[in-house]
């Protein structure tokens, strides 16, 4: 058989995705914080474009009044000096030379004016034209102005440096502080740090039981253990059954089977109870008391505002970056004839462009979607969680008449600033529960039932899960034993055998 070759033409439709309209999706899920990187990384890497600022506005403004002042102003100059010319009168020719004098003094006085403002043009780079007062003023001092919040190493550093008078035990104390990690926990081996330290491992314990000392007490523990036994011990009044408990019951305290550890301890439940209590109040990470590290405050993308027709929603466009074309490269663009600074340009317009429509097209995407969850979720905005309807992402989809997916990309990341609170815009999206009466429930109002629901409970005679059923179905909420063991383990809400007080 043959071998040939044929030229056939087939038309398909073919969906293509344009390096732009990649842009524009991967900007939809991006958070504001992102969002203004990336527009500032654009700037910085695109000539076309250039950032709007706040002073450039406000002199935009001022401009336009002055513009309005001036005109006006010269109009009524140039009123008042053709009334002056009409009523003038020519009677003597003293009075033209009087008038031909004064004009040749108002021209000296004009020119000795326009000589004066022209001043700074004649001076020179090395001439000193004096000191401004702010420079007289006592500046402050860099480590005035910047504050830093000391870590756990440096505290310990300079607990260390306060209590030991030796070289030695100093550059073992800094091995060990600087091997300590954020929760307070050791990282090393006493005899790794002796090696690296040059030292025995006797002297290595030693440096570290005045380390595990130190505030907050318990770090340096090499396992939680030992950090629960240095805090017992640091009492006050060490509480002996306590520290036999740390010592060889620690992990069956879990199982609460308080009457066997009291029979082999030959003492009383009660009392393991009452010294479980005190083991509860110490801090099994003790290193986090001093973390540096800054919290990390929600700032909300859309806010709710209630008006007079109900409630309206407002974008947060709060340090993003305003950008628009730079007008210099554009007239370059239109007049410049060289092949190479023209496809540059062009390239760079385009992608300036469609950044700026990309930004636009996703400020009107969070829009729609935040008018449509508000026009959904109005009971939930007055009365509260109980009152959360149930909702997936094709609800709001199909009232703004976009796609899904495009609606899962905006929600991502994004913060919603409601009466009842700050929620992230994926709080909306979740599944329902039938109930008694017909209608579904939130997953979310039946969460907070039965958080509220063990709240109230009885610490003797906690509710079981099969029990909370009978309870729910009495609030007409349809939910099987299984999904109620779930929401539970999803609120870390332990079982009931672990709930109960059982002294």
């Amino acid at each position: 058989m043959g071998m040939e070759m044929k030229l056939n033409l087939k038309l398909a439709h073919k969906l293509v995705m344009t390096p732009m309209l990649q842009q524009a999706i991967k900007l939809l899920p991006l958070a504001r914080l992102e969002l203004a990187q990336h527009v500032q990384q654009q700037i910085i890497d695109n000539p076309v474009l250039e950032e709007i600022l706040e002073d450039e506005e406000e002199t935009e403004i001022v401009d336009e009044d002055e513009d309005f002042q001036d005109g006006a102003s010269t109009e009524n100059e140039t009123n008042s000096e053709e009334e002056l010319e009409n009523s003038k009168e020519v009677e003597f020719d003293e009075d033209s030379i009087s008038q031909s004098i004064a004009e040749s003094e108002l021209n000296n006085t004009s020119s000795i004016t326009q000589q004066e403002v022209e001043w700074d043009n004649y001076f020179q780079d090395n001439i000193d034209r004096g000191s401004s007062a702010g420079d007289y003023l006592e500046k402050p001092s860099i480590e005035a102005t910047y504050k830093v919040d000391p870590t756990l190493n440096d505290h310990l550093l300079w607990q260390l440096n306060l209590t030991v008078d030796s070289e030695k035990d100093k550059v073992i104390g800094t091995c060990i502080v600087w091997n300590i990690r954020k929760d307070g926990y050791l990282d090393m081996e006493p005899a790794e740090i002796a090696e690296l330290a040059g030292a025995n491992e006797e002297e290595v314990l030693n440096v570290l039981k005045i380390i595990q000392n130190f505030e907050p007490l318990g770090c340096g523990a090499r396992c939680l253990q030992e950090c629960l036994t240095i805090q017992a011990r640091a009492l006050p009044d060490p509480d002996p059954l306590v520290l036999a408990l740390i010592d060889s019951y620690l992990d069956r305290l879990e199982d609460r089977n308080f009457p066997k550890i009291a029979a082999e301890l030959k003492t009383e439940p009660e009392e393991i109870a009452r010294a479980l209590e005190k083991i509860r109040e110490f801090d099994p990470k003790p290193g986090l008391s001093l973390s540096s590290e800054g919290i990390d405050y929600v700032i909300p993308d859309v806010i709710v505002v209630k008006t007079e027709a109900g409630y309206d929603i407002v974008l947060n466009e709060e340090g993003v970056p305003k950008v628009r074309l730079n007008s210099y490269y554009e007239d370059l663009l239109k007049n410049t004839s060289e092949t190479q600074t023209k496809e540059f340009l062009d390239e760079k317009h385009r992608s300036a462009v469609w950044l700026i429509k990309s930004i636009d097209q996703r400020r009107q995407t969070i829009f729609k979607v935040g008018k449509s969850i508000i026009k959904q979720q109005e009971e939930f905005l007055d009365h509260g969680l109980s009152f959360l309807k149930p909702m997936v992402l094709r609800d709001v989809a199909l009232d703004i008449e976009m796609h899904e997916s495009t609606v899962s990309r905006i929600t991502t990341n994004k913060y919603i600033d409601t009466p009842q609170g700050i929620f992230e815009l994926k709080f909306f999206f979740h599944s329902g529960i039938k109930s008694y009466i017909g209608n579904n429930m939130s997953s979310i109002r039946v969460k907070s039932m039965i958080k509220d629901l063990i709240g109230e409970e009885n610490p003797e005679k906690p509710y079981t899960d099969d029990e909370m059923v009978q309870v729910l179905m009495r609030k007409n909420a349809k939910i099987a034993r299984r999904t109620i063991t779930k929401y539970r383990k999803e609120l870390n809400i332990p079982p009931a055998s672990k709930r109960k007080k059982l002294y």
